[in-house]
C-alpha cells in the first residue's frame, strides 16, 4: 500500500521566523529574520512531497503584508491560515478504521529555536 504525503501544519512566529513584538510583526514593512535550519527543512519536506500549511496568529487583514513577507524571506507554503490566535491550539483527527495507529502528532518548540532538528 502507498503511504499518502504528510500534512505539515507549521506556525510562523517563533518557529519559521523569528518572534517579534507583536506591534513589529504587524507593521506591513517588517523583514522577517528566518530561524537556522527553516529553508532547509522546508525543502526536505518539500522533496519528500508533504503538504505544507502555515499557521498564524495574525489577523486575516495583513494577509497581503505577510504573503509578500513571506516570499522576501523564501519561506514557501502550499497554504497559508491565518486569523488561528494566540490561544492553545488542538488537532482533532480521526483514525483509519483498518489500522489503530494515531493519524496526528504534535511537535511543541521552544520560541525561536527553529525547526531544523524536527523529524516527521
Amino acid at each position: 500500500m502507498k503511504t499518502k504525503p504528510k500534512t505539515i501544519f507549521c506556525d510562523i512566529d517563533g518557529t519559521l521566523v523569528r518572534h517579534e513584538k507583536p506591534s513589529v510583526a504587524t507593521r506591513t514593512s517588517f523583514s522577517m529574520s528566518v530561524l537556522d535550519g527553516t529553508i532547509e527543512k522546508l525543502l526536505e519536506w518539500d522533496r519528500k512531497g508533504y503538504n505544507i500549511i502555515l499557521t498564524t496568529g495574525r489577523k486575516e487583514s495583513l494577509r497581503e503584508s505577510t504573503v509578500a513577507q513571506l516570499r522576501e524571506a523564501g519561506i514557501f507554503y502550499d497554504q497559508l491560515i491565518m486569523g488561528i490566535g494566540g490561544g492553545y491550539r488542538v488537532l482533532i483527527n480521526d483514525r483509519k478504521p483498518d489500522n489503530a495507529k494515531d493519524t496526528a502528532i504534535a511537535i511543541n518548540l521552544t520560541r525561536n529555536k527553529g525547526i531544523g532538528s524536527v523529524e516527521v
